[in-house]
């Protein structure tokens, strides 16, 4: 994938604030397009959001939508690829997956992850293989490892 890859990232259900400023910053290391906000996850401005984001929560283009579903039809219809990253059934090891020039990442919910009503009609679900006891990481740390992946695969 080039750096002129479209990436959007929609972040459903984050309940931490400190991971939305964690995803903000990420998502302006890895030149995330926007970064759209579903569900219950917070909003700017928040004390705890502009402590982690160290200022991105500034520049980087963010929008809050209700509907999620909406937000997955919207941009399939503008040429997303939309993507979950968790581990399902169907997953594909992100090592070996190959991004197509404009994707949507879904990052979902810390414990129950990107709900299946979504899942259902995502395109692809990728995972980060696991090498420890624990089956899972933050999620905020999580979408660091893919966004690289997917920006510089």
């Amino acid at each position: 994938m080039s750096k002129d890859t479209s990436i959007i990232v929609l972040a459903h259900n984050i309940r931490s604030l400190w991971n939305i400023g964690s995803l903000f910053r990420t998502s302006d290391a890895f030149g995330v397009e926007k970064l759209i906000l579903t569900g219950y996850t917070g909003t700017p401005p928040r004390r705890e959001i502009s402590k982690t984001a160290i200022g991105a929560d500034e520049w980087v283009i963010w929008e809050q939508k209700e509907d999620p579903i909406q937000v997955i039809q919207d941009l399939r219809s503008q040429g997303y690829k939309v993507v979950a990253l968790e581990q399902s059934a169907v997953a594909i090891d992100i090592s070996t997956y190959t991004p197509p020039s404009k994707i949507c990442l879904i990052l979902g919910h810390e414990v129950t992850g990107v709900p299946e009503e979504q899942l259902t009609i995502c395109d692809d679900h990728i995972y980060i293989p696991m090498h420890g006891k624990k089956e899972s990481i933050n999620v905020s740390v999580a979408a660091g490892i893919a966004l690289e992946r997917l920006r510089h695969s």
